[in-house]
């Protein structure tokens, strides 16, 4: 479906700006030929050069088609638009629209605004992210756990995108935060346990007060998931696939669980279990549940979980865009909500697939939470 979807947008791109172009044939159809190639780049890669999700290619080959594919998406919605406008304002004056709209000299306008655009948004997507800091009040939180820190990692997609010295960064990063706890909700990877065995190497030193935890996201389950559990309890981050621990904390305790992501069900794995996650849980108990997928959020505060922590819509990459993003995944696509008597935060996460590096008006976080006490009925 992915790979007739960017057809179909090559097609009106070559259908808008190629055609009305006053070329001879054989520029037209050279440059549609290169438009098909860009759209379809993901299946030639995933054919002769490993897989849909980790293409085992230079990273500056991917930095590359990740800048000409994010040019080719730009360009159809800055057309679309184009298009839109000028039937807006057809029926207030023909010509005054053709004139606004239609000429040539605005189609190259949109086409270098979107290379521009393209090359700052893969810039953004492949830079060591920015610490986002977010209080959040959780009713019933021990006031002993008051000002306790959380960092939140999640879609690192480690690649041939994001390597080594890329994670190295990413997890310095975090540590010179001192958390308390250190959480990663899922997509850490992309590709297999060997491709990518010095690439994770560096998360063996995330550090944490009181531990390190992490679930598997979607992406785990595309390349040999039963070895990359493994290979994550090898380096230190204890996994919860529908588990849970409790953490004391002083006086207190903090329960932190986790899920399994949908895409299980498709390899004959278990699926998410908010039942199985939550088993012997106290109903008094303060809950950090881990869930890579924000949807299913109703269902996790019903069981009792005080605060989801989720990522996977890398917040939509593209502002305006994200909108498609959140109606996929219930509304929620980045920040922070409240479900019902639970906070659920959305990471736009540190990293992204390398098939569509770019990112505009939603830039990358490593997400610091610091809980804050209150009483049930504030």
């Amino acid at each position: 479906m992915f790979h007739v979807v960017s057809g179909l947008i090559a097609l009106y791109v070559i259908w808008r700006f190629v055609l009305p172009l006053p070329w001879q044939r054989p520029g037209k159809v050279a440059l549609a030929g290169v438009l098909l190639l860009v759209a379809e780049h993901h299946l030639v890669t995933r054919t002769f050069f490993g897989t849909m999700s980790s293409p085992e290619v230079p990273a500056t080959v991917l930095l590359v088609l990740g800048w000409a594919f994010g040019t080719l998406i730009l360009l159809a919605v800055l057309l679309l638009l184009r298009d839109v406008l000028g039937w807006l304002a057809r029926p207030l004056s023909r010509r005054v629209s053709d004139t606004l709209f239609g000429s040539g000299g605005l189609r190259w306008v949109l086409a270098v605004t979107s290379a521009v655009l393209a090359g700052v948004g893969v810039w953004q997507a492949v830079r060591v992210p920015e610490v986002r800091t977010v209080e959040i009040e959780l009713p019933g939180l021990p006031t002993a756990l008051d000002g306790f820190t959380v960092v939140q990692l999640t879609d690192l997609h480690a690649s041939r995108l994001l390597q080594r010295p890329w994670m190295e960064a990413v997890v310095a990063r975090t540590n010179a935060l001192s958390p308390d706890l250190t959480l990663v909700t899922g997509d850490l990877v992309d590709g297999t346990p060997e491709a990518r065995a010095d690439d994770v190497r560096p998360l063996a030193h995330l550090q944490a007060r009181h531990g390190v935890f992490a679930i598997p996201g979607n992406h785990e389950y595309y390349a040999e998931y039963q070895g990359w559990m493994a290979a994550f309890e090898r380096l230190g981050l204890r996994m919860l696939p529908n588990a849970h621990v409790v953490l004391p904390v002083g006086d207190s305790t903090l329960v932190v669980a986790g899920v399994t992501d949908p895409v299980a069900a498709r390899f004959g794995l278990p699926e998410p279990d908010i039942g199985a996650a939550l088993a012997g849980v106290p109903e008094t108990d303060t809950v950090i549940l881990m869930s890579h997928r924000p949807v299913g959020a109703d269902a996790y505060a019903q069981a009792g979980a005080d605060l989801q922590l989720s990522g996977h819509t890398h917040g939509g990459q593209v502002l305006g865009l994200h909108l498609a993003t959140q109606l996929a995944n219930e509304g929620y696509v980045s920040g922070l909500y409240r479900v019902g008597a639970m906070q659920l935060y959305v990471s736009n996460g540190a990293g992204l697939w390398n098939g569509f590096p770019i990112r505009l008006g939603r830039p990358s976080e490593i997400t610091r939470l610091v809980l804050r006490s209150m009483s049930a009925g504030e």
